[in-house]
């Protein structure tokens, strides 16, 4: 713990009558707060604040990624999930990913790929479906216009994007890798290294290469654009250019699904969570373990945590089996989780991705996209249920989730964090439902980390008692609860309170950016 960071920092749970808005940047949760204000809904709020986010935090999320909304309408009984996850490309050739024999850089542990062609480069793109997640949601939905939901990301881009210090860190933390792209490299460190603010005065603007003027396009074509028009075109020539597979009949071939989001008892809450190759029915598994091991009435602080260990042990070990995940090495954070309520009382819980920060570290020269890394999903390794393969969907870690208690209160949780995002989710909802915490308490109390099979990373506040209990029983590792490095994820959540007609929300404590938005 020598030289950790030992400040305690807290961010008070922001409610209000008419909707809140949590994102992983204040400039985001500010434009969903003002759809808010100007009479749109959670979908509304959300979809806007997301598009907001490839402007203001590109690193984490954008216009060549992917991901999951969950919707919970005002007086329906039912919770919609948006699917648009990335896809590989049709012309994937598994024969290009050859093992060298060692232990791969990725957050995943996989072996090393040649060139690491899994985690940079056109090779490492996948199929994005971003615009047409978001579309499906303002479709399906949404109260707005699509122009009118861009418009806000449209005036960010053009401002530039503000070289703040966690900007500086973010980039600065990517440095080797944006420097192996032509286009990054110059767009995110012009002189060689990271543009940093002055001591004083304001802070330098990055112009993020075309994406003004691509958001732009979407506005006046329309979303439809991105998949099988000029911005199609634009994407796939700057693709063909650089040796990668994404291709116009990948593009044109692309739909996003909605369909009813699954659902599983935990006391006396109602979990909805993301399907598929998400870790929603690890979720769900977790939650069936601790239904049996924790007696929240009778347990001791450190037998609770004890609980949570081994619940997320045995969950990681039967998901490792079943879907072909793999150990967990570096989990550099990434992904950006965002939650929206608005005044009627609809609930949005929306995760989404380029997997690795910056994603492939590829920025279309053409767009101003910067390109998922979505291969880094799968499985190297030939044979597995999640080996790499054209046209398929990879296992990923996104896990929004809404529960609906039985007081009629409604929540939607979710984080960033890779791996970290699970243990994240389970631990505050239980904290909810099992403990009766206040949002504020929730998001303020310490976690621990269990990612997989082997050790336990555990918050450096818990109490002395409980740190010991859990040292008797795992391999431990108390670590601080900081920015930089993190070991723990990302969470944004927020509440719907139907008793006083109010709703609250929390951003991530230790980011120096994440804000809750209210109008």
């Amino acid at each position: 713990m020598e030289g950790s960071e030992r400040w305690a920092v807290r961010k008070p749970v922001v409610t209000s009558s008419g909707g809140v808005v949590a994102t992983q940047h204040q400039a985001a949760s500010e434009v969903g707060a003002r759809v808010l204000a100007d009479g749109g809904n959670a979908v509304d709020a959300a979809i806007a604040a997301s598009v907001a986010l490839a402007a203001v935090e590109p690193w984490m999320s954008g216009l060549g990624g992917g991901g999951y909304m969950l919707v919970r309408s005002a007086g329906e009984d039912r919770t919609w999930t948006i699917s648009f996850g990335m896809v590989a490309p049709g012309a994937l050739d598994p024969a290009d990913y050859p093992l060298t024999g060692e232990t791969g850089a990725d957050m995943f542990g996989w072996p090393a790929v040649l060139d690491d062609r899994n985690l940079r480069g056109p090779l490492a793109v996948a199929v994005p479906g971003q615009v047409a997640g978001l579309a499906l949601a303002a479709e399906r939905f949404g109260t707005w216009r699509w122009a009118d939901l861009l418009a806000p990301a449209c005036a960010l881009a053009e401002q530039g994007l503000a070289v703040d210090w966690h900007t500086t860190l973010a980039i600065a933390a990517t440095a080797q890798e944006l420097a192996g792209d032509p286009v990054c490299a110059a767009i995110y460190m012009p002189d060689g290294l990271p543009l940093a603010a002055p001591w004083t005065g304001s802070a330098p603007r990055i112009r993020l290469g075309s994406l003004s003027e691509t958001l732009r396009r979407l506005v006046e074509a329309g979303p439809e654009d991105f998949y099988s028009g000029e911005i199609a075109r634009a994407v796939c020539a700057d693709m063909a250019a650089l040796g990668g597979r994404l291709s116009a009949a990948d593009l044109a071939s692309y739909e996003a699904r909605v369909e009813e989001a699954p659902a599983a008892r935990y006391r006396d809450a109602l979990v909805r969570t993301a399907p598929g190759l998400t870790a929603g029915a690890t979720l769900v598994d977790v939650l069936n373990r601790l239904s049996g091991s924790l007696d929240p009435a009778a347990a001791t602080e450190g037998e609770t945590y004890c609980a949570y260990a081994e619940a997320l042990r045995g969950a990681y070990a039967a998901r490792l089996r079943a879907l072909g995940d793999s150990a967990s090495a570096d989990r550099a954070s990434c992904t950006s989780h965002l939650g929206a309520v608005d005044r009627d009382g609809t609930v949005v819980a929306l995760t989404q991705t380029l997997l690795s920060p910056f994603g492939a570290k590829v920025m279309l020269p053409e767009t101003g996209i910067l390109m998922n890394n979505g291969i880094m999903w799968f499985d190297p390794r030939p044979g597995g249920p999640n080996s790499i393969a054209p046209g398929k969907r990879p296992l990923s870690n996104m896990c929004p989730t809404i529960v609906e208690f039985e007081d009629g209160r409604c929540a939607g949780l979710g984080a960033s964090g890779g791996r970290r995002i699970l243990p994240a989710v389970a631990q505050l909802l239980s904290f909810l439902a099992d403990f009766g915490m206040s949002l504020d308490e929730a998001v303020h109390s310490p976690r621990i980390n269990v990612d997989g099979p082997g050790l336990v990373e555990a918050d450096a506040r818990l109490p002395a008692g409980t740190l010991a209990m859990l040292e008797t029983r795992f391999d431990l590792a108390v670590r601080p609860y900081g920015v930089h490095p993190s070991s723990y994820a990302c969470p944004n959540a927020v509440v719907w309170e139907p008793a006083t007609g109010t709703a609250a929300g929390a951003a991530h404590v230790m980011s120096p950016n994440a804000c809750v938005g209210a109008p």
